[in-house]
């Protein structure tokens, strides 16, 4: 056992056995390296990281490649989804020396955490035209001993750059980037295939969430893609939910790990193109993908878990990717008998040889194997295809599961919070919004500190680790969806809590927009501000958009005022690279149009018909207000005194739609 013994994380505890002496990220493990005046090897993964795996068995198992490890360099082991801020600092050293980056991260240190070399995966020996990873540790090894001098001023050198690039230059909002980013994604749509570009295809929603706003020549590329990645392998076809990439264009093979904020961030986008064009598929796969969630992610007191593996063992033994996730042709027949079996595979394309297309399976996991998708279909009712899914689903449950990563991130279920909500509202389905609930009050219970700050995650218990801005932006966004799924008061003011404390906390006040983490650390040597927009949204792009909502909701001056001085300072990704930033551009259209507000007077249940209308639309520019009593109609007024004088008519709830904080006459039907 070496210095993981203790450690929460899932990851981290994967490598507690390890012959390397690991230690966690942490003031002892720089002051252990100052002291036997060694570099630092720093190594960042996730537990569901495939080639986190690889590298794991092949090096950090090895004897012979722990004890060079061991013998020349003090090493640290670090969860990404923990640590978010270490991540991005070294991400972005490695970014810039490399051209790429990825998992596992590897980067080598000065003892004061300055970073002088680093890549991704090494392999045991030279191949890919890669350098062994223990030829590497032997040639940096040898270079601190006879170029130290140099590798500490290049590593200062390295600092400085990465600090100045981080810096952001404000400008003026330009209503023109939002039509030049639409021409951008026309450009590299993949007509055939839905999508951006080649492979590999990542499924990117915060893209599909910027072209849902950009009419109906970005709606339809939104939706193409929506429906070509669920009729793919992409989609778990059994089981619903989403698996985290396609190694190939035509989303036939992923890479089979499922992500909690890809389930809660598609699940939203499927709820928009249903609200956008009421197709009944969108509404099917996004209910399949929050069952996928409710069922194998949520923990017993409404938290929910982070992901789960790529990797399963195989019947029989052995393991490989996606093995709870694939099937033989004969495996299917020995479940379904006769011609649902036929029927089965021709809907799902499954071939006796196996269906991955060629060049998606370069170790050959996939030989003989099946990979379910959707490509025409055979007329079968849907009772009968839900009949046979449950058979299969009811077999496969019998293989071993992946691994689960059981740890609770604040941010992830922000993210998930939202979607129920939003879902919930959408289709009427009062479970998701409990569900969603439950979320935030196992958040407010288990992951707010002792002196009201957010914690970053939990896991048996709260981790010591402070919330960084994304923490508190998703969990805004979360809680603000809550309250126009609800319309209870506590999420509203709980939302408003967590914003004065982001502000107090990462909120740049000589160059406006918000660091991603907090300052005082000293063992972070930067504090960076996020605007790319990935598999996540970036934290300063939700803040934009919580900010210019609660100005809607509040009438709130100075946070319209700071939600433009967030989005000035990201004028420049929104100017030259507007592909890079779509969250960023969703809050500049919101932005720029008039504050628009829905106000209803009366009670929840004779408002009920006006409220399941709203919600049904996409309108999103809007903010509801419900004004079902005393407490509400304070609340509201404190901003807008004219709220005071909004009233039922006639004892039926009345709807007062308003644009720029003045109201037309008001309305009791839609």
């Amino acid at each position: 056992m070496n210095q993981l013994g203790s450690e929460k994380s899932p990851y981290l505890i994967q490598h507690r056995g390890n012959p390397v002496d690991w230690w966690p990220w942490g003031e002892a493990a720089f002051e252990r390296a100052k002291a036997e005046d060694k570099p630092v090897f720093l190594s960042i993964g996730y537990s569901t990281c495939h080639w986190c795996h690889v590298m794991a068995h092949e090096s950090f198992e090895n004897e012979a490649t722990a004890r060079l490890m061991n013998a020349h360099f003090i090493n640290i082991k670090v969860d990404r989804e923990e640590r978010p801020d270490v991540d991005r600092v070294y991400m972005a050293f490695v970014q810039a020396a490399t051209g790429s980056g990825g998992w596992p991260l590897s980067v080598w240190l000065t003892p004061e955490g300055r970073p002088f070399f680093g890549g991704t995966y090494f392999p045991p020996d030279d191949r890919y035209g890669r350098a062994s990873f223990s030829r590497v540790l032997g040639q940096i090894a040898e270079l601190w001993g006879s170029e130290r001098p140099r590798i500490e001023s290049e590593a200062r050198r390295v600092m400085a750059v990465l600090g100045e690039a981080g810096a952001v230059a404000s400008g003026g909002l330009d209503p023109g980037w939002l039509g030049e980013a639409l021409r951008v994604f026309q450009r590299t749509f993949d007509g055939e295939h839905g999508g951006f570009g080649g492979a590999p295809k990542f499924p990117r929603p915060v893209v599909l969430n910027f072209l849902e706003r950009s009419g109906e020549a970005g709606q339809r590329m939104a939706h193409e893609t929506l429906k070509a990645m669920a009729c793919g392998g992409m989609y778990d076809q059994i089981g619903g939910g989403f698996h985290r990439y396609s190694v190939d264009e035509g989303w036939h093979v992923p890479h089979f790990e499922k992500m909690l904020y890809d389930q809660a961030q598609l699940a939203t986008a499927l709820v928009e193109a249903w609200q956008v064009g009421g197709d009944p598929f969108f509404e099917r796969v996004a209910r399949e993908t929050i069952a996928y969630v409710l069922r194998d992610l949520r923990h017993a007191d409404g938290g929910f878990f982070s992901a789960e593996d790529a990797d399963s063992l195989i019947e029989g033994g052995g393991h490989a990717e996606g093995a709870f996730y694939v099937w033989t042709e004969a495996e299917i027949h020995e479940v379904l008998a006769g011609g649902d079996a036929e029927g089965f595979c021709e809907y799902f394309g499954v071939r006796a040889e196996g269906n991955a297309p060629a060049g998606s399976d370069p170790h050959g996991e996939l030989a003989g194997k099946n990979v379910l998708t959707v490509r025409g279909g055979t007329g079968r009712v849907p009772r009968e295809f839900e009949r046979l899914r449950a058979m299969m689903f009811e077999r496969r449950a019998r293989r071993p599961r992946p691994h689960l990563d059981d740890k609770i991130l604040t941010a992830w279920n922000g993210l998930m919070i939202s979607a129920l909500a939003l879902a919930g509202r959408a289709f009427g389905d009062e479970g998701y919004i409990s569900a969603a609930e439950r979320a935030a009050e196992f958040v407010f219970r288990n992951l707010v500190g002792p002196e009201g700050g957010l914690l970053r995650s939990w896991r048996g218990g709260p981790s010591s680790v402070q919330g960084f801005c994304e923490d508190y932006a998703f969990l805004i966004r979360g809680l603000l969806d809550l309250y126009e799924a609800r319309f209870d008061l506590r999420w509203m003011r709980w939302a408003l809590e967590l914003q004065a404390a982001q502000d107090a906390l990462f909120w740049d006040e000589a160059g406006g927009g918000y660091f991603s983490s907090r300052s005082g650390d000293p063992l972070v040597p930067l504090r960076l501000k996020e605007d790319y927009d990935g598999a996540e949204p970036s934290a300063g792009a939700v803040s934009a958009g919580n900010l210019l909502r609660m100005a809607r909701w509040m009438k709130r001056g100075d946070f319209e005022e700071r939600a433009r001085r967030v989005l000035s300072a990201h004028a420049e990704p929104m100017r030259k690279a507007p592909s890079a930033v779509p969250q960023m551009l969703v809050a500049l259209d919101l932005a720029l149009v008039p504050p628009a507000q829905a106000v209803i007077a009366g009670t929840r249940e004779s408002a009920a018909a006006l409220l399941a209308s709203l919600g049904r639309a996409f309108r999103p520019h809007l903010v509801t207000v419900l004004l079902d009593g005393p407490a509400a109609r304070e609340f509201f007024s404190a901003g807008s005194p004219e709220v005071a004088g909004m009233v039922p008519i006639g004892g039926k709830a009345a709807l007062y739609l308003c644009e720029n904080f003045a109201c037309r006459a008001p309305v009791t039907e839609l």
